[in-house]
């Protein structure tokens, strides 16, 4: 059936916590209400990728894009759009600075400056309905593999493209599958990592949610190219939604043929099984998923030897994680040429990130390598809210690190983000803004990677340790003279003598704010001072009189009762009494309450 209008709904994991269910549910009522079923189609859809701006619903042809939605807004926008033709403006976007909605999504700054590869199914298709996938082109490059180039042709346009391993460690994917083909052992396995454990990360949630059939179309060229006959996607167990999709899409596909034996009749074999992992961060690592996998503790080995010649029960393996699976396809269906072209020397295609904390549109964004981090907070973005100062971005998750203000126009791919202390990691971004304290974001870090380590080797046990420690004093009150000394000294040795990568990479948040915030830390320890007031142990709570109205309203929310005033006379705060708790300064509408 032709429909006059398509209503794309989004069911990601975001929108659905938000009440996209209730109303996708709400909309079908009062489509039938209307009568309007045979005009207006409903469809759930994945991520569109402005998270924040949840429930989303996309109108389409138009392109209309409403946020925000709640089950009471359903019966005027029915009647006004898909009953009248007369586009809600009070539902739409809005960018930050600007009061006109802008009614297209097609003209909103989030959308129109990204550049969709891995991500270009997003919020067009129903993720549960393989038919949909092929009318966008979906399993075309796996025929064309299959049916007319050799597992070598495979590869080399996976070399030629330039494709690196988008889970963090930046490896040239067709160097990695020319190494596993190699192997004369069989059988051999290919596994997709959806293991995301950062924290802010829903860059490969997102996909699985959106796109499943991209990774298995990728897997399944992957596999005919090394030789596999088995592969496993591994997904973490907090991510329900993404598994119950990604098992959706296998059995679709094997329904199809696509997965299983003799695939489009040329005699090639390929099953696939979704694997649930218990949710330790150091799955993410190769030798650890594979541990988790076998069913053994999920603890890194020594390399070598690597997977792609001793893996999985001992055979040769290769693992990628969920982003380059997806964008496998592509390549092979528009060439390596193509892909290539787009972004840098040594960083070639597109980069999915997950964008958030202090920035106004928190989301899913898929940008060229080589962009700057100013156009991606900025430009994409839309700044940081309530007109603060940007003071850091952190890439690369709990592992990466903080790359000042004034770096902003470094271009965004590998080896500019590691002279600059940080790395790409699986695509993390988090924007703080001037109200930050840079010691306290490395301690939160910090703590996050002591508790997720395996604790095998003792570099990343009792270093990690050691470091959390100080970091910990030090934001107390209680720094000494010679921490950051010896913070120096312990960082770039756990890096060193630790056994895989998430010993390697978990001093960096430490590294890069004493290498660009190192005032802050001699504040806190030299001037018992924190510049940002967020150290509850250095700061105090002080109301200006000059600025103060003497509305009250600080003295009736105190908790403590820490607060006490005559009427019509600025209030005062009992330090003593005083637990820093701040809700005197949320309440305050003056920016009378100071914090010293």
């Amino acid at each position: 059936m032709a429909y006059r209008t398509n209503a794309m709904i989004c069911t990601c994991t975001n929108c659905v916590s938000n009440g996209a269910l209730r109303v996708k549910k709400a909309l079908e009522a009062e489509i039938s209400k209307q009568h309007l079923e045979d005009d207006v189609q409903i469809v759930p859809t994945g991520a569109s990728g402005l998270c924040v701006k949840g429930p989303i619903l996309i109108v389409q042809p138009e392109g209309i894009f409403y946020q925000l939605l709640t089950e009471k807004d359903v019966p005027h926008l029915v009647e006004e759009h898909f009953l009248k033709g007369r586009p809600v403006k009070s539902l739409m976007y809005v960018h930050p600075g600007e009061e006109t909605p802008i009614p297209n999504i097609r003209d909103i700054p989030f959308f129109k400056n990204q550049r969709l590869i891995a991500l270009r199914n997003r919020g067009l298709i129903d993720p549960d309905a393989i038919d949909e996938y092929i009318a966008r082109d979906g399993y075309q490059a796996l025929a064309k593999a299959l049916t007319s180039m050799t597992p070598e042709e495979v590869i080399a346009e996976i070399k030629a493209s330039g494709l690196r391993g988008r889970g963090g460690g930046g490896f040239p994917t067709g160097r990695k599958w020319e190494l596993c083909r190699a192997s004369s052992e069989t059988p051999k396995y290919i596994i997709c990592n959806a293991d995301e454990g950062d924290p802010g990360a829903f860059m490969d949630r997102s996909v699985l949610e959106a796109d499943p059939h991209s990774v298995i179309e990728g897997m399944c060229i992957g596999a005919y190219a090394m030789g596999s006959s088995q592969g496993y996607i591994y997904a973490r167990v907090e991510y329900p939604l993404a598994i119950k999709r990604m098992k959706t899409a296998v059995e679709q596909a094997r329904e199809y043929g696509l997965v299983g034996k003799d695939i489009f009749g040329t005699g090639f074999d390929f099953d696939l099984e979704v694997f649930q992992g218990a949710g330790a961060f150091v799955c993410g690592e190769e030798t650890s998923l594979i541990a988790s996998i076998e069913g053994r503790p999920p603890e890194p080995r020594m390399r070598p030897p690597y997977p792609a010649e001793s893996g999985l029960w001992g055979k040769p393996t290769n693992i990628n994680n969920v982003e380059t699976w997806a964008n496998v396809p592509v390549i092979i269906n528009w060439g390596a040429k193509w892909f290539s072209d787009i972004g840098t020397d040594t960083s070639k295609g597109t980069k999915v990130f997950s964008l958030a904390g202090n920035v106004n549109n928190a989301g899913l964004v898929e940008v060229p390598m080589g962009i700057t981090l100013r156009e991606i907070v900025y430009d994409i973005g839309g700044g940081i809210p309530n007109g603060k100062n940007l003071k850091a971005v952190q890439t690369g998750g709990p592992s990466g690190g903080f790359i000042p203000g004034d770096l902003l126009d470094l271009a965004v791919d590998y080896d500019r983000l590691q002279e600059a202390g940080a790395i790409m990691g699986s695509g993390g971004m988090i924007v703080v803004d001037e109200e930050t304290c840079m010691v306290d974001m490395a301690k939160y870090f910090l703590k996050f990677t002591t508790s997720e380590s395996c604790g095998r080797c003792n570099a990343c046990r009792e270093g990690l340790q050691a470091m959390y420690q100080i970091l910990t004093d030090i934001c107390a009150g209680n720094g000494r003279e010679g921490d950051i000394e010896l913070l120096e000294e312990l960082a770039p040795a756990v890096k060193d003598a630790s056994l895989c990568a998430l010993g390697r990479t978990a001093p960096n948040p430490v590294l890069t704010t004493l290498r660009y915030f190192k005032d802050e830390y001699e504040a806190h320890i030299n001037e018992q001072r924190c510049p940002a007031g967020v150290c509850k142990a250095l700061i105090e709570y002080s109301i200006d009189p000059d600025a103060c109205k003497a509305c009250m309203l600080c003295v009736k929310n105190c908790p403590q009762g820490a607060i006490s005033g005559e009427e019509k006379q600025p209030p005062n705060i009992d330090q003593e009494a005083c637990i820093k708790c701040g809700v005197c300064r949320d309440v305050c509408k003056f920016g009378a309450v100071k914090v010293q």
